[in-house]
């Protein structure tokens, strides 16, 4: 027999709700839990014997009441604690800010700024003006704008310099970036035609030569950041092209994806053209993303010559797609961080763990191993082990980041329901498993976040494999 709404509301565990929730969201959330249980007792599954317990009832409302409460007022946007290892993880989005980039967002969203005014004259200013003089400076481009994404990036670039024409590309470059998106996809929609030469391992200078025609607007060259092709292999390089697109007074525009501004080669990491690299090649346009390899917020940045970026500016399509000022904000103040590449090492977030020795890691493993073992006890083994990290968000496929994690063997439930409980619980922790072992890797964790994970793990460890599952 279920209990009434009022019954429910006059549960001491509702009326504590109550003080500090809305009625209307309490009223609801228990209405919804009368329903769920009305389904099990038309369906069936309830307990045998429990149909007319009215106590029992309650009990279970209740509870269920808590539950909805809790996941409606909760903040579906909300901090995680990255342990996986993967830097840019896009579903954990990507690139963390910088101190000096959180504290300028949180400047501009605090009031009113001078997003589109011209302090110095009083007249209408541009959004881009903070961004633009930093760009040109650290990459050596005659000129830069910035919109929402390396995509929209893209987008503008062709629909500007090439619509209703053609754009030569290699085969082998025809990549296709997160959430399915396709380059040959975005060249449809920007109006352009695609042209394709070469084969997927080899395509050579001529193989553009001879498909340059009348109807030909802009050669293309992709970075393929998110694959590598090795073995028998050879790519047409971006001073090859610019070479080829002077003879035939064509413009050269390279799509880098992650794009560097700083070499890590010292560090042990692969080498990937910086952007400074492309630009002193010659390319006309570079465009390249602002929350991966950067290390700032989502942005499509676009450097060059003049001319071009001056055509792409008056395009209608860059109001659609024009950033905000949160993003300038945090774009400003991140490329400020790399004026110095040293500071920039030590600042940016990205750059920190990217540049992460084993002996650093080691020493936090084993500090965040120690600060677990007090908080666990007898309910799971702790032990530090070797392992590998990656660079993740599309970006350096071949970069294996050696690293320490923390793994963690419960006794009383599995791996998958203690990953489960973590990343249900508050905050949450998302490590990865693998052979009955939840592991945490300490190349994406910061200091300051070993307690959190302790009591977050202490909590998770608590609950039974069913609980988990609640």
């Amino acid at each position: 027999m279920l209990p009434s709404v009022d019954e429910v509301l006059r549960d001491g565990r509702v009326l504590h709700l109550l003080a500090g929730h809305p009625r209307q969201v309490v009223v609801r959330a228990v209405r919804k839990a009368l329903a769920e249980e009305r389904r099990a007792i038309l369906d069936g599954v309830l307990p045998e014997g429990k149909v007319e317990d009215k106590t029992f009832f309650l009990d279970v409302i209740t509870r269920k009441t808590l539950e909805n409460v809790d996941r409606t007022v909760r903040h579906k946007l909300r901090p995680v604690i990255n342990a996986t290892g993967v830097v840019l993880h896009t579903n954990l989005g990507r690139a963390p800010f910088s101190e000096g980039a959180r504290e300028a967002v949180n400047s501009v969203i605090s009031g009113y700024s001078n997003l589109e005014l011209d302090l110095d004259t009083g007249k209408r200013g541009s959004r881009y003006a903070p961004l633009e003089p930093l760009l040109v400076s650290l990459t050596g481009a005659e000129a830069a704008l910035v919109v929402n994404n390396n995509a929209a990036a893209v987008l503008l670039a062709l629909s500007t310099l090439a619509r209703g024409r053609e754009v030569i590309v290699s085969r082998g470059q025809l990549v296709e970036i997160g959430g399915s998106f396709r380059v040959p996809e975005v060249m449809a929609q920007s109006g352009a035609r695609l042209v394709e030469v070469g084969t997927t391992n080899k395509t050579y200078p001529d193989d553009y030569r001879q498909a340059i025609n009348q109807n030909t607007a802009l050669l293309l060259h992709v970075h393929t950041s998110n694959y590598r092709i090795i073995g028998f292999t050879r790519e047409t390089s971006v001073a090859e092209l610019v070479e080829l697109g002077r003879a035939f007074s064509l413009p050269v525009m390279s799509d880098l994806g992650s794009g560097f501004l700083v070499d890590l080669n010292r560090y042990g990491l692969p080498g990937e053209p910086t952007v400074q690299e492309v630009v002193g090649a010659g390319a006309d346009v570079v465009t390249f993303s602002g929350d991966k390899l950067l290390g700032g917020p989502q942005a499509g940045i676009i450097v060059g010559k003049s001319r071009y970026i001056e055509a792409m500016k008056k395009n209608p399509l860059t109001r659609a797609i024009r950033i905000d000022k949160m993003t300038v904000a945090a774009l400003e103040a991140t490329l400020r961080e790399y004026l110095d590449e040293n500071h920039a090492i030590r600042t940016v977030p990205v750059l920190q763990m990217l540049t992460a020795g084993p002996e650093q890691l080691k020493e936090k493993a084993l500090q965040l191993a120690g600060i677990l073992s007090e908080s666990v006890k007898e309910k799971a083994s702790i032990y530090v082990e070797e392992d590998s990290s990656a660079v993740g968000g599309g970006a350096m496929p071949t970069a294996v980041l050696p690293t320490f994690v923390v793994a963690v063997c419960p006794v009383q439930m599995s791996a998958g329901d203690l990953q489960e409980a973590l990343r249900r619980g508050e905050p949450a922790v998302i490590g990865r498993v693998r052979e009955e072992r939840l592991l945490l890797d300490v190349r994406t964790v910061s200091g300051g976040q070993f307690q959190m994970i302790a009591k977050a793990l202490a909590k998770a460890l608590d609950k039974t494999g069913e609980g988990a599952a609640v």
